[in-house]
This record gives C-alpha cells, structure tokens and sequence, in this order.
C-alpha cells in the first residue's frame, strides 16, 4: 500500500455509499444525497487517483472520486486502495490503482536509481483491460494505424494513443540525429510479461519498443538476477529522445531500478501524478517496500 500520497492529501475513507436521489426522497434525505453525490473538492483526492481521473476523461468525469472509490462514467466502481501492506513483487503481482503510484516517476535520476525503484512498473489490470480491451481480439478492434518512420505501428484511438504517438513521431522528425533509435520492434502483442501471470503493456498497445540494438535490458546485464536483486544499470539512449516522449504522455522503461530502455509506455497518469508531488513538495524519502 502507498502510504505516501494518503499523507500529501487526504487520508483515505473506504467505505462508498453515494446513491442517486430520487422521486419520494423526504427533504432532509434528498439534501443528504445531494451532498453526498457532489464532486469532491481536488483538495480531498488522492493525487494518484486526481492523477488517473485528470489522465482519462473519457473514462471519468467529475463524480468519479465517491469515499475512497473511483466511479467510472458507465457506474463502475473501482477501489483505490485495498489497505494491504505489499512486496515488490506483490506491487508488480497485485496491484491495486494506488500501487501504481507507489514511487514518482523521474527519469533524471538515471543511472542512480535508487534500489527497487520502479515507478509505473505497476499496473492495475482491470482498470486498463476495462479501458482496453479484456481480451486481444478487443484491443484490437480499436487499433489504428500510425506512421513512424517508415514502418506502420498499430496502437489503440483510446485515450488518444495514436496522437500522442504521432505527436512524438512529428517531432523526433525535427532531430535526425536519433534517427538511428527509432526503428521499431512492435507495439501491440497479446501476452503476459516473461516470467509472471500479470499482463504486458504491450497486450493494451500502449507500448512501444524502439532501438533494440542500442538498448539495455536489466535480465540480458544480470542473467542471473531476480527481481530484488541488486543490479547494474546500463543506458545509451539520449535523454532528450526521453524527454520528447514524456512530453507526451509515454514514461520510459530507463527510469526504471529494473530497467528496459527499449520500452515506451502510454502513462499519462504516472507523469501527472509526478507533476503533482513536485508541485506538493514532498518529503524526499519514499516509502520503504519489504523485502
């Protein structure tokens, strides 16, 4: 469980318990649930969740954010934290959609990142196959295709994915000096990651792999390491092809302790809620995950 964004903001309610008002409610009952239906002030929302809402308006409007649950536009809700104290792997495994905020994302500290720190790593499952696609034939009816240098990449019209991919490509185009990292090996693919029953970023096709050649890989430089292994990190990818596509939307798998800097992924949430910790100046230490 993130205890960090709890004491930032709001320490969490759990228990959800707003209903529609409706036709025969007495006065006193009507002006209860009004209250309780209202949108919550920013001020009351964790930043992870503010960050998740904020990232994906189609998904969620202006009530999603009901007592500790996140209320999705068609009445689905989601809980945000489900109170348990978690490993690394546990966080990578089960995560809840405030696990995924366990660290803030920053790229800057490459190559000194710090020991297990891997912020986005984590994905709640059922929140992106609900905005995906639960099964590969689903995500891909909602794939279109994007021109990136001369291949034809397939990423999903949700959320935007192919602009913000065509985005990044219209202005990689303006440095032919990185051109040598930009051919691809794949976008979307069905899978599990290697390893674990958790799925891949690359099932949703909100994951792109560029310049395998020049890239680093954590279990190709520790064959033999586990994940709470201690490892060497290795990088040759410019921080400013980085930047560029952080700019829009997509974090990159170098900002990770277990690294792959190939791997791009559409996270617009994961660079929000960065944003939000630095403009709440928060404590410098993270919360410690148990080995």
């Amino acid at each position: 469980m993130n205890k960090f964004a709890v004491t930032v903001l709001t320490p969490l309610l759990l228990v959800f318990g707003a209903t529609n008002c409706s036709a025969g409610q007495n006065p006193e009952s009507a002006a209860k649930t009004d209250k309780a239906a209202a949108p919550a002030a920013a001020a009351d929302i964790p930043a992870g969740a503010r960050a998740i809402i904020e990232s994906y308006p189609d998904f969620f409007g202006e009530n999603a954010w009901q007592k500790g649950t996140l209320v999705w536009k068609d009445g689905t809700k989601t809980v945000y934290d489900d109170g348990r104290e978690k490993s690394h792997q546990q966080l990578l495994d089960e995560a809840d959609p405030e696990d995924m905020f366990h660290f803030v994302y920053d790229a800057g500290l490459s190559p000194d990142i710090p020991y297990l720190h891997d912020p986005g790593r984590s994905r709640n499952d059922a929140m992106f196959m609900k905005m995906y696609g639960n099964s590969a034939a689903a995500v891909q009816r909602n794939l279109v295709t994007v021109k990136w240098f001369g291949q034809n990449l397939r990423v999903p019209s949700v959320n935007g994915v192919d602009k913000a991919l065509r985005a990044v490509a219209d202005e990689l185009a303006k440095h032919p000096e990185l051109k040598k990292y930009l051919k691809s090996s794949g976008t979307f693919y069905w899978r599990q990651v290697r390893g674990a029953k958790r799925m891949s970023a690359h099932s949703y096709g909100i994951a792109i792999d560029i310049g395998v050649n020049h890239s680093a890989f954590w279990q190709w430089k520790n064959p033999s390491a586990t994940e709470t292994s201690h490892i060497k990190y290795s990088n040759s990818f410019p921080m400013e092809l980085v930047k560029i596509f952080e700019k829009h939307g997509f974090i990159w798998g170098g900002a990770w302790y277990h690294y792959d800097t190939m791997h791009f992924e559409y996270r617009p949430e994961i660079i929000r809620y960065a944003e939000l910790m630095r403009a709440a100046k928060p404590a410098k230490d993270e919360p410690k995950t148990k080995k």
